[in-house]
């Protein structure tokens, strides 16, 4: 993508009412919307999370499917999910926000027992040991994901990493957390959840593309 084509929907994401830029700093004071994102959607409906969202296509087709639910999509990059926060306006739904900032400020982000649900779509593996920190179901970032997740709240990890998947669950068994679900291959096993299935991201296309296989991993981390 070209700096100018960035530079745009930069400008456009600053015109969207649906996008939430705050800095490091506001959020690290206080950020405004902390437990009081009902406020922002004016609804009492369950909160679901897209971690790293990328282009948004999970945020924005899981929205369609729940209209009872707020979906909010959080990635550091504007100019990428630029293209589902101007989808969900077209498409006309409330349901949806995003928000540009990094994940691991995201306890800082949602008050106690804000969040319903937490999908995770194809995150960067993190495989190199010394990345071990950036990988996002590792011991640290689960312990935030518990202090913002209800204590039925779920995380869903969605990714074409048999490393990914693998480590996840290691670790979830060490942990003596619940897996709810698990799947090495989603297309070819049975049994895999409808939202699993039926949103496919453009980077999951292009795995499928080469005959990579989707996992897919539900837990619970209360």
């Amino acid at each position: 993508m070209g700096s100018k084509n960035k530079l745009k929907r930069f400008k456009e994401n600053e015109t969207f009412k649906n996008v939430i830029q705050p800095t490091r700093e506001e959020i690290q004071k206080g950020f405004s919307l902390k437990g009081r994102w009902r406020e922002h959607f004016k609804n009492d409906h369950p909160i679901v999370l897209e971690l790293g969202c990328g282009k948004g296509e999970y945020t924005v087709g899981l929205a369609r499917k729940n209209k009872d639910k707020n979906f909010i999509g959080i990635d550091i990059k504007g100019a990428r999910f630029w293209r589902g926060a101007k989808t969900a306006l077209e498409e006309n739904l409330p349901n949806v926000a995003f928000l540009r900032t990094q994940i691991e400020l995201v306890d800082l982000l949602f008050g106690e027992n804000e969040v319903s649900e937490i999908w995770i779509t194809f995150p960067d593996p993190q495989i190199k040991y010394k990345r071990t920190k950036h990988r996002m179901t590792n011991k640290e970032f689960l312990s935030k994901y518990k202090k913002i997740l209800n204590p039925a709240g779920t995380v869903n990890l969605k990714t074409d990493s048999e490393f990914m998947h693998g480590y996840t669950l290691g670790l979830l068994h060490g942990l003596g957390l619940e897996v709810i679900y698990a799947n090495h291959d989603v297309y070819k096993n049975e049994g895999s959840p409808k939202e699993v299935l039926e949103i496919q991201t453009f980077y999951e296309n292009q795995y499928l593309e080469k005959g990579k296989p989707i996992t897919y991993v539900k837990f619970k981390v209360n």
